[in-house]
């Protein structure tokens, strides 16, 4: 098995288990090599509500441009009434990017 073949199968486990409502949407974090895409999606309706990517945030580092992605989503969130998250880590796993991700959107003030 490949190394994203793994992945793949961790993903299918989590998502199993964490589902999205209109409350309490799923945020979604997929991470490739050159940015970080999250979406807050309501499963229930099969919609996506509000979605970020580390393209359009400042900083040098993967990690530093994941911390203002997350500051954005949050702040989009809260415009849409949000403030409670369903964390989907994609089958990725918790650190470094992702980790710093999750961090920065509970200080922005979403839970999770």
């Amino acid at each position: 098995m490949t190394k994203q073949d793994n992945r793949i199968r961790r993903h299918r486990r989590v998502r199993a288990k964490v589902i999205g409502t209109e409350q309490r949407p799923r945020l979604s974090v997929y991470k490739s090599n050159t940015r970080l895409i999250a979406q807050l999606i309501d499963d229930a309706k099969g919609v996506t509500l509000a979605a970020i990517s580390s393209d359009d945030a400042k900083g040098k580092t993967p990690k530093e441009r994941a911390e203002a992605a997350a500051g954005t989503l949050a702040s989009l969130a809260g415009k849409k009434g949000i403030k409670a998250v369903v964390f989907d880590r994609g089958g990725f796993q918790y650190q470094g990017t992702i980790k710093a991700f999750a961090d920065a959107a509970r200080t922005a003030g979403l839970q999770f």
